[in-house]
């Protein structure tokens, strides 16, 4: 496959693709702004999405899934046309359409898109059923933030929204500062991050009896 999209059948091609053992590149084109807006979501370099969705599918969702089961994902990779045409309902006030504009978002949604550094990144929205349970009673995702500073450790960044316990989170080759954010637009309030006081070390008991599945052996 080039890495650019012709034809329906390359489309077809590229969404069998398998970026992991249980993740394939067809869940990551789904869109529902795309599909109401009727404004495509494929790479402009094919295979540049799949080089950097496989970082992101092998690192940091293969190892949620190996511990909670199913990852559902709510939105993934997002072409620069499609996100410049989200962000700009955003701007313009509909905040259905939460998408910052292209500059940030390339190397998280936009998969193809070096950022400003030239360093790869890929971001997923993604929520975990197995913790829905937990979330719905409580409505706090600090068990799972720190369960996933534990176990999770190629993450970047993480934002939690309160829908589902959604939240975005990245994989980056470049330094990042593994912040994880609690965000309900337009509060937002951090949870953890590198240089932090209590991110380093076991936060076990953060998720003991909430999460009991937390160990990936």
């Amino acid at each position: 496959m080039s890495g650019s999209i012709s034809s329906v059948a390359e489309l077809t091609d590229l969404g069998r693709r398998r970026l992991s053992e249980n993740f394939f590149m067809r869940e990551m084109l789904h869109s529902e702004v795309g599909n109401f807006h009727g404004i495509p979501n494929i790479p402009e370099d094919a295979e540049l999405a799949v080089h950097v969705g496989g970082e992101l599918c092998r690192n940091v969702l293969e190892p949620m899934r190996k511990a909670f089961g199913h990852v559902g994902i709510r939105s993934a990779y997002r072409s620069a046309r499609l996100n410049g045409f989200c962000n700009e309902q955003y701007v313009a006030g509909d905040h259905a359409c939460w998408c910052t504009d292209n500059d940030l978002n390339a190397a998280r949604h936009i998969w193809d898109r070096r950022d400003s550094e030239g360093h790869l990144g890929a971001t997923a929205t993604i929520f975990l059923p197995g913790y829905l349970e937990h979330y719905e009673r409580t409505g706090d995702c600090g068990p799972l933030a720190w369960w996933i500073r534990d176990h999770v450790p190629a993450y970047a960044e993480i934002f939690f929204f309160r829908h589902l316990c959604a939240f975005n989170i990245r994989w980056y080759e470049g330094p990042s500062e593994k912040a994880i954010w609690s965000l309900d637009p337009p509060k937002r309030e951090l949870i953890t991050k590198q240089g932090e006081p209590g991110f380093e070390g076991d936060h076990g008991a953060e998720y003991a009896g909430i999460i009991p599945f937390a160990s990936l052996a």
